[in-house]
C-alpha cells in the first residue's frame, strides 16, 4: 500500500507541475500583452506601463513562474485587478457556495441513480429496465438551464417553496440550503442519469460472472448476491464518474450559477473574463485543476481500497 501511495502521490506532483506550466505559458506567455489586454485598447502607454510593473511583467519569464507558484505554495494568488482585493478572500467566499452546491448536486445525484441503477440491472429487459433507461435517456438530452428555469417557474412562482434565486449566506443554515436546493437539483438530473446508466452496465457486466453463479448456487437471493458481491466489484467504474462528476459541479456550474444568480467559483470566472481581471483567471483555474487533481488521487486511493488487487499489482 505504502509503494501505491507514493507512485500515485508522484503522479499528482507531476501533474500540477505541467497544469502550472500550461496555465502560465496560456495566459502570460502567449503572444500579446497581457496589460494591454486587462486594460483595454484605449489605454495611455504609461497605465499600461504602471501595469506591467505592477504585475510584475517586465521580469525574466521563469523567474516570474517561480514567483507565481512560490505564492500559490504560500496561500497567496496575487491581488484582484477589477475588485482590488486578494484573489484567495475572493475565492474563499464564493467557495463557500460552490462547494456546498456541488456536494449538495452530488448527493441528490448518488440518491437517485444507485436505486435507480439497481432496479434496472435486477430487472434486465423488462419494463422496469425499459422505464429507467428510458428516464435516464431524457435527463442525458434535457439541458440543465432549460430545466433550471422550468425548477423555478414551478417551485419559485409558481407554488413559492424554494427561493428563484440569490444565496443569503450560511447564518441560517436552512435558509441557505433552501437557496441551494433547485440549482442543486438542476445539476444532480444529468449526473444521475449518467451515473444510472454506468451502473446498471457495470452491474450487468459482474452478473455474469463464475462467482455470481456460484453464489446464487448456495442459495443467496438475486437481491442479496447484487449488493453482497456484485455492487463493490461493479464500483470502479462507477467511482470514476463520480470524480468526474464532482470536478465538473464543481468548477462547471457557470450556466446554473447565472440562472439562480448564485456568488460561486463558476461564476467568479466569468466574471473575470469578462472583466478581463487575467489574474483571478489564472489563480481560480490552478484551483479548480487543483481540485479536479485532488479528487482523482481520492479516487485511486478508493480503488485500492475496494479492489485490493490494484495495490498488488504495484
Amino acid at each position: 500500500m505504502t509503494r501505491y501511495l507514493l507512485r500515485r502521490l508522484i503522479s499528482l506532483a507531476v501533474s500540477l507541475l505541467v497544469a502550472s506550466l500550461v496555465i502560465f505559458a496560456v495566459i502570460e506567455v502567449v503572444p500579446g500583452d497581457p496589460a494591454s489586454y486587462m486594460l483595454g485598447l484605449n489605454a495611455s502607454e504609461d497605465t499600461v506601463a504602471a501595469l506591467r510593473d505592477r504585475l510584475g511583467l517586465n521580469e525574466p519569464v521563469g523567474l516570474r513562474y517561480l514567483h507565481w507558484v512560490a505564492g500559490m505554495a504560500q496561500g497567496d494568488f496575487g491581488q484582484s485587478y477589477t475588485y482590488k482585493v486578494p484573489v484567495a478572500d475572493l475565492v474563499a467566499d464564493r467557495l463557500v457556495v460552490s462547494l456546498p452546491l456541488a456536494l449538495y448536486a452530488l448527493a441528490l445525484a448518488v440518491l437517485v441513480a444507485f436505486p435507480a441503477g439497481l432496479l434496472a440491472a435486477s430487472r434486465r429487459g423488462r419494463a422496469a429496465d425499459t422505464a429507467v433507461m428510458g428516464a435516464t435517456q431524457v435527463g442525458i438530452a434535457l439541458p440543465n438551464f432549460w430545466f433550471a428555469m422550468l425548477l423555478v417557474l414551478t417551485f419559485a412562482l409558481h407554488w413559492q417553496i424554494f427561493p428563484a434565486g440569490g444565496f443569503p449566506g450560511w447564518t441560517d443554515p436552512w435558509t441557505g440550503l433552501r437557496a441551494l436546493t433547485l440549482p442543486a437539483v438542476a445539476l444532480a438530473l444529468p449526473q444521475a442519469a449518467i451515473l444510472a446508466r454506468v451502473l446498471r452496465s457495470a452491474l450487468i457486466e459482474t452478473l455474469g460472472q463464475d462467482y455470481i453463479r456460484t453464489a446464487r448456487a448456495k442459495g443467496l437471493t438475486r437481491g442479496q448476491t447484487m449488493l453482497r458481491h456484485a455492487l463493490r466489484n461493479a464500483m470502479i467504474p462507477v467511482l470514476t464518474i463520480l470524480g468526474m462528476q464532482f470536478s465538473f459541479l464543481l468548477a462547471g456550474a457557470i450556466i446554473i450559477e447565472n440562472v439562480f444568480y448564485l456568488p460561486g467559483l463558476g461564476r467568479l470566472i466569468f466574471q473575470a473574463i469578462t472583466q478581463r481581471d487575467l489574474i483571478v483567471v489564472e489563480s481560480v483555474v490552478m484551483i479548480l485543476v487543483f481540485a479536479v487533481i485532488l479528487v482523482t488521487f481520492l479516487v485511486d486511493l478508493a480503488y485500492a481500497a475496494i479492489d485490493p488487487r490494484l495495490r498488488k499489482r504495484e
